[in-house]
């Protein structure tokens, strides 16, 4: 069988990676709005508020830059799978941050530092695909990130198996910080506008 190339084929891989970056985002907005509705129902953890936010920003991130997905000549099934497979990584990240219940746990600290390693884990790996999902869309476009894109992966990667495996408060209110400063920074250098 052929891969696709038509124009229709990116709108429908598209729509199809659209509804799970949805459910990805309702489930922050959910945890944010249970935070309004019942604001003294369980304690905040800064950092769990900080990684809320900086997953927001990463699955907006990747949505601006997915139109660059056109810029790939043919897509055959792997890729498509890939794709929604990628897609479902900030998912499970999403659920991570937005427990059905923490009845169990003393709030969202002691929940976090809990599934620390789960978090870390697939955000780890997540910016790992990541570069195979930059690859994809060609060397060319790979190249005109310049040096700071893989370094900058690699460098999440680390820090994300740091994060793993510390529980240290500090480790840990200091990366979500400078990550969400980083992140930032970054949209705003590299991604501010599209062009066709």
């Amino acid at each position: 069988m052929e891969a696709a190339r038509t124009p229709e084929v990116y709108v429908y891989i598209r729509t199809v990676m659209s509804m799970v970056i949805g459910l990805s985002l309702a489930q922050l907005l959910m945890r944010l709005a249970g935070f309004v509705q019942s604001p003294g129902k369980h304690r905040v953890y800064l950092v769990h508020l900080g990684w809320i936010a900086s997953m927001f920003l990463f699955i907006i991130h990747f949505w601006w830059w997915e139109y660059r997905l056109q810029s790939v000549a043919e897509i055959g099934f792997g890729v498509y799978l890939f794709l929604i497979c990628f897609c479902c990584l900030f998912y499970f990240l999403c659920v991570l941050l937005n427990p059905p219940s923490i009845e169990d746990y003393g709030g969202f600290e002691e929940y976090f530092i809990s599934r620390r390693r789960w978090f870390f884990g697939l955000l780890a790996v997540t910016y790992a695909v990541d570069l195979i999902d930059t690859l994809l869309k060609g060397e060319t476009y790979f190249r005109s990130l310049g040096w700071e894109y893989p370094i900058r992966n690699v460098v999440y990667i680390v820090l994300c198996i740091v994060a793993a495996i510390t529980a240290n408060r500090r480790f840990q209110a200091a990366f979500v910080t400078i990550g969400l400063i980083y992140q930032i920074t970054w949209i705003f250098r590299l991604y501010d506008v599209l062009s066709g």
